[in-house]
């Protein structure tokens, strides 16, 4: 029993190192691209969004947590992410064009909710083809749940953070 836990162990130790790894990957390149170090935590903020789905979904269907079930969080980095950067692309780029910020927000919401809710959906359908098998049924949980809860959540969260680092830097240039 000693050498099954073990390596239980350490395959979910390895995993969260690929996860924290994979966000930090993805924060850097975003860093890059935006030159702020802000912007990239907004976009990012959609994991915790996500993970927010995974656990009630395995216990609704009365899965276990497994390591195909972290390989479909590490999966969702990417997945959820995309969702908060159209949002806040197009909103900088209304921003640009001279339209103000609550505007611009609202502007790429409604804009952008078709494609990521399509894009989400193919996620959603695509994972559910491993639902029955007993092997990708935790990947199949993670993706489904996390996916539906990010992008749920993500409409609402990212404009409020965006406004709220706003309204940040406004107060900083005024003091």
């Amino acid at each position: 029993w000693e050498g099954e836990t073990r390596m239980l162990i350490d395959s979910y130790r390895d995993m969260g190192f690929a996860l924290l790894l994979a966000i930090s990957l993805v924060y850097l390149m975003l860093v890059a691209y935006y030159r702020s170090f802000l912007v990239p935590v907004i976009a990012l903020a959609a994991l915790p969004l996500a993970f927010i789905g995974v656990f009630p979904g395995h216990w609704l269907f009365g899965a276990e947590f497994s390591g195909a079930s972290m390989i479909g969080i590490i999966a969702l980095v990417g997945m959820v992410v995309r969702a908060s950067l159209l949002i806040i692309e197009f909103a900088r780029e209304a921003e640009a064009q001279g339209a103000p910020l609550r505007e611009a927000l609202r502007q790429a919401c409604a804009l952008r909710l078709r494609p990521i809710v399509l894009t989400s959906l193919t996620n959603i359908l695509g994972a559910m083809v491993m639902l029955l098998d007993p092997v990708f049924r935790g990947l199949a949980l993670s993706v489904i749940f996390g996916t539906v809860s990010a992008t749920i959540l993500t409409m609402v969260v990212v404009p409020a953070l965006y406004i709220s680092l706003d309204a940040r830097r406004r107060a900083r240039r005024n003091a």
